[in-house]
């Protein structure tokens, strides 16, 4: 008898018919003489609504408040859930992050899971019950409740499977990883596999599919990730450790976010203190940086670019009042309707001349770049939202994606 997670997104469960339909599947794995443990998301928009909510009172409600308030939309699911299973004559129990043992660290709206007391959920299992875990949430040392940020729930199934010891399952309402957004490319092909290490790239860089810190425990702990769609039994991609066939191809995949906004700051006094004072205060709140690039010195003073996510506006407007009080000669430009496009392939390591093929198609297509960054792995340029879509058609051409 093996132990299984499975994890369902907002869409899977977004009516009552939609979550009778999960308790089902979750009940055939029961029958087929596995143990389940299933994760879940807030109902459809759910959270969305519930911020709406908070930010009709307050322009910048408390983020404590908040963590407090999108956690009952997990609440409402599991409980869904576990009637509809207890109804359908199989035992079941649903837990909240806390019930669950789920400890988490770091700042409220986005903190991270420091570890899981699996104990609880284990005797569940042991009496035979289906136990339904709610995702996206935890307890911090100071008992208060926590969530996790965009995706947690992707984080919350991985992380138990990784202290369970099992595969994990992420069912959502799309049938896999594929090369490209297929909204964006409607020929793109889905992936059978997918390296961690590419998966990890895409994610961070902007496909939706899987959670980044969701893909960073997988690998860490080598937890086999299956991605499927929920609402039917159709093949799926397996996330797992990399394997030399996958360097047969230069380029596995193409990902688009627009989920960034770009920030320049001209005129900073040529000073690694400086520079370093300016990451240190973005990482100070916890704001995630991308990209970042600076200009060579002209007498004495650079610009410094960097990428980060449109969420920590706000944060990142009051921070770079701070500098501008700093380096009373520093400008700071904010730049919103910007598209990240990345091209993401272990074949990167092994094979040359992707850089100059994706410059070419630029200057061919007549697409500016604002910033461009590399790693072993992939390549990523800043361009204008309004160049997005005849870029993506000329990039998954140009290699087949």
């Amino acid at each position: 008898m093996a132990i299984v997670v499975q994890k369902y997104g907002g869409t899977s469960v977004g009516t009552i018919e939609k979550i009778k339909h999960v308790a089902r599947r979750l009940a055939a794995r029961k029958d087929q003489g596995d143990e389940v443990v299933a994760v879940v998301s807030a109902m459809g928009k759910t959270t969305d609504m519930l911020i709406s909510m908070a930010k009709e009172i307050s322009d910048a409600p408390s983020r404590r408040e908040l963590d407090m308030l999108m956690s009952t939309g997990e609440q409402v699911s599991i409980s869904l859930v576990s009637i509809a299973l207890n109804e359908m004559g199989y035992e079941s129990v649903s837990l909240t992050g806390f019930q669950a043992g789920i400890m988490t660290e770091g700042f409220h709206t986005k903190a991270r899971i420091q570890d899981i007391d699996i104990d609880r959920i284990k005797q569940y299992l042991s009496e035979g019950k289906i136990v339904v875990v709610a995702g996206f949430q935890g307890i911090n040392e100071n008992g208060d409740i926590t969530t996790l940020g965009r995706g947690g729930s992707d984080t919350t199934a991985v992380a138990l499977a990784a202290k369970l010891g099992c595969t994990c399952e992420i069912y959502t309402d799309v049938d896999g990883i594929y090369t490209v957004d297929p909204r964006l490319f409607s020929t793109a092909r889905k992936l059978d596999v997918i390296s961690y290490e590419e998966m990890l790239e895409m994610a961070s860089l902007g496909a939706g599919v899987m959670e980044t810190r969701a893909v960073e425990i997988g690998q860490k702990y080598n937890v086999p990730i299956y991605v499927a769609l929920s609402s039917e039994d159709w093949p799926g991609t397996y996330i797992k450790e990399y394997d030399v066939t996958m360097e047969s191809k230069v380029i596995t995949g193409l990902s688009v976010s627009d989920k960034d906004l770009m920030v320049t700051i001209n005129h900073v006094p040529y000073d690694v203190k400086n520079i370093s004072m300016i990451f240190e205060e973005l990482a100070k709140m916890d704001v995630n940086i991308d990209m970042i690039s600076q200009t060579a010195p002209s007498h004495g003073l650079v610009n410094v670019s960097f990428t980060a996510p449109k969420d920590d506006e706000d944060i990142i407007q009051e921070i770079m009042q701070n500098i501008t009080k700093e380096f009373s000669d520093a400008e700071v430009e904010i730049e919103k309707d910007i598209t990240k496009l990345s091209v993401v392939g272990i074949g990167m390591r092994s094979q040359s001349g992707v850089a100059a093929k994706m410059f070419k198609v630029f200057a061919d297509h007549d697409i500016a770049f604002k910033q461009v960054t590399t790693s072993e792995i992939r390549i990523s340029y800043v361009i204008d939202t309004k160049d997005k879509q005849r870029a993506v058609e000329a990039v998954a051409k140009e290699f087949n994606l």
